[in-house]
């Protein structure tokens, strides 16, 4: 049986997966060990691919990769031509519309008919949520430091996500509401769906295993 071609975020959900995976007799050893190589083949045959989590879905979509881990938030951000198999239940955080604290500077906007800025790494996400309510917003898209935006004047609000809350209250921010909540999926390519079905079911078995453990 051929072996699996792994795709895994680096970054917020890696220890999460990575240590799912090892419960399920994966070797991670070099992956963690090594955070500047890209490509690791084990003993067993499995090839684990190291990414950015934007990318993961890209890699599973065309192929590079049979399945990958990825937050719910790069797939609503960015659809992608795979399945989503299964909700791991961990990584969880929130995406959330804040303002700085006091009274809501985007409700005051919006009540003069004025132009509603919002900045976000997710502009397609925070599009699509507003649009849907009626409200066409100026969207700003930044790739960091998100919580500056309102601060400096740039924008009325950001959606972004969180977990704790902790940037968001360190920064005089205030949660408004919330858009939806994201957790880690497992999702795979569409013909390794088919041609290697019996791999793909025993990774998603042994991983419904563990979230039923731990639930």
């Amino acid at each position: 049986m051929k072996s699996l071609r792994i795709a895994l975020a680096r970054g917020a959900i890696f220890q999460e997966t990575a240590g799912m995976l090892e419960r399920l007799g994966f070797d991670l050893t070099e992956v963690r060990a090594n955070t500047r190589k890209l490509i690791f083949d084990t003993n067993d045959g499995t090839r684990f691919i190291t990414t950015r989590p934007t990318d993961v879905p890209t890699y599973v979509e065309h192929g590079a990769a049979d399945v990958g881990f990825v937050g719910k938030d790069v797939l609503r951000e960015s659809p992608k031509n795979v399945y989503e198999v299964l909700d791991l239940g961990v990584g969880f955080c929130r995406m959330i519309f804040a303002t700085p604290s006091g009274t809501d500077p985007s409700l005051e906007t919006l009540r003069h008919l004025g132009t509603f800025r919002v900045a976000t790494k997710y502009p397609n996400v925070t599009r699509d949520y507003f649009q849907e309510r009626g409200i066409t917003p100026d969207i700003i898209k930044l790739h960091g430091s998100i919580e500056l935006a309102p601060l400096v004047g740039l924008a009325e609000g950001i959606v972004d996500l969180t977990s704790t809350g902790t940037t968001l209250r360190e920064n005089n921010l205030v949660e408004r509401f919330e858009l939806f909540t994201c957790s880690t999926r497992l999702i795979v390519n569409r013909v390794a769906h088919k041609l290697l079905a019996p791999r793909v079911a025993q990774l998603a078995e042994g991983l419904r295993e563990l979230i039923d453990e731990s639930g």
